[in-house]
């Protein structure tokens, strides 16, 4: 019990508390107080909203998000995560005090009178908070990062159902509380996916460590395509109002994909080696990977999922769960960096890389690698090389196996095999450039 106590970062615990509180009550209150001094502060609500019923009650779920805040910070099992964790809870208190200073608004409806109970934490709470502050919500968007943070200490299945309704009751006591207007939910939530997903706990490179803007002409290409596809989605979703306020979902999805391809990279959709994304990273990227989706859909759905390019090497796209299936559960290497192995395929390797642009020479050597140990360790079994059409990404991965390790001999000879089998492959002259240095390299041994 000594040694577990001794191994946490207590004083570094406590250093961030003293730093955090101060910066949320000088931050939120002075968001409260400027949105006091303007003559006009809007309010934004749904005429449904006003059937909401007001429950005093849940004033308690609401406050014990104060506890778990505080208590999160001394969980930590080391300085890494316990300096992400707070770096989360900084970003969210920043960037949604910048938001209630740039557009303040106001909360429409007057609070009944409140006795019994409830009432004192009421009148605390009216101590410090106005009907200002409201999108996004920062009690929401501390919601989502201590949801996050605290289920990973839980492994029973009925304590993580209790942490899921607990978390659940604080974001909806905002309603029932009469402290928040609807809108300010999914803005709030917002927020908390995008501070989870710029400090990933985990020991990778976080975002803003991460970013180093591209010279490669066509990332900003395509960068600006995106870019017009956010301002258009978020121009519809101002413009339409009510339901159209959705479209404000792609168009953040979009943002965060032109992020990418200016400075991200593959790495800021957070794909793992296993071809799955996290959790927050699929609910950002969700709209532009279910359009990604149905593009690759649109275009290969007339074609075979996969050809066979030498005997146990396939090429083709990302193929459902029963293309995997009845394809004999062949082992996978996927090349995309947006869109995941469908759940339940096991034995898959991803060495992501970003749609419709050309990676560098050491990421083809690498993705020729991950070929190879699944070949390998196959067994028998074939190994399936995909991307979202399987055009392009995974056929150069291929051609970089077929040079390095297959049967060809040389570049020119393992596409002229990728083409045969998969006529519709499209390489132009940038990736013959990318994949030139390989055939300076010595031919390994091939696969036995």
């Amino acid at each position: 019990m000594k040694t577990w106590l001794a191994q946490r970062p207590w004083k570094r615990a406590a250093a961030w508390l003293v730093f955090l509180g101060p910066l949320f009550y000088v931050t939120y209150g002075f968001a409260n107080w400027w949105a006091t001094t303007r003559a006009n502060v809007p309010s934004m609500a749904f005429d449904w909203e006003r059937q909401i019923p007001f429950w005093p009650w849940t004033i308690f779920p609401y406050w014990t998000i104060n506890l778990f805040y505080a208590l999160s910070l001394f969980l930590a099992r080391s300085k890494h995560t316990l300096d992400r964790h707070a770096l989360r809870l900084v970003t969210a208190t920043l960037v949604a005090c910048t938001c209630f200073i740039l557009w303040p608004l106001h909360f429409s409806f007057g609070q009944p009178p409140v006795g019994g109970a409830p009432a004192f934490l009421f009148n605390a709470l009216r101590g410090f908070d106005q009907p200002f502050n409201q999108a996004p919500s920062l009690h929401i968007a501390l919601a989502v990062i201590l949801w996050d943070w605290y289920r990973q200490f839980i492994r029973p299945l009925w304590a993580r159902l209790v942490l899921h309704v607990w978390a659940f009751a604080i974001c909806a006591s905002v309603l029932t509380t009469w402290q928040h207007h609807f809108i300010d939910i999914p803005t709030g939530a917002l927020l908390g996916l995008v501070c989870v997903w710029l400090w990933p706990l985990e020991r990778v490179v976080s975002m803003r460590r991460a970013w180093q803007v591209t010279r490669d002409p066509q990332r900003w290409k395509l960068a600006s395509f995106y870019g017009l596809g956010a301002v258009l989605c978020l121009a519809a979703a101002l413009y339409g109002g009510g339901m159209w306020l959705w479209l404000a979902w792609p168009a953040a999805s979009l943002a965060l994909v032109v992020l990418n391809y200016i400075g991200l990279g593959a790495r800021g959709f957070q794909m793992n080696g296993r071809g799955r994304m996290g959790w927050a990273a699929r609910w950002l990227f969700a709209p532009y990977r279910l359009g990604a989706a149905v593009n690759a859909w649109l275009w290969t759905r007339k074609l075979p999922a996969s050809v066979e390019v030498v005997p146990g090497l396939r090429l083709g796209r990302r193929p459902t769960h029963a293309e995997w299936l009845a394809a004999g559960q062949p082992r996978l290497v996927s090349l995309c960096a947006e869109l995941q192995v469908p759940a339940g395929v096991t034995d898959a390797r991803c060495v992501p890389l970003l749609d419709l642009t050309v990676p560098p020479t050491v990421r083809l050597q690498r993705a020729a690698a991950v070929i190879e140990s699944q070949r390998r360790n196959a067994g028998g079994t074939p190994v399936w090389v995909c991307c979202a059409l399987g055009f392009s990404r995974s056929a150069a991965a291929t051609i970089a196996w077929l040079g390095r390790y297959g049967p060809g001999n040389g570049l020119m000879q393992a596409e002229d095999a990728v083409r045969r089998a998969r006529p519709q492959v499209v390489l132009h002259a940038a990736w013959r450039v990318s994949l030139a240095p390989l055939n300076t390299l010595p031919q390994a041994p091939p696969h036995e």
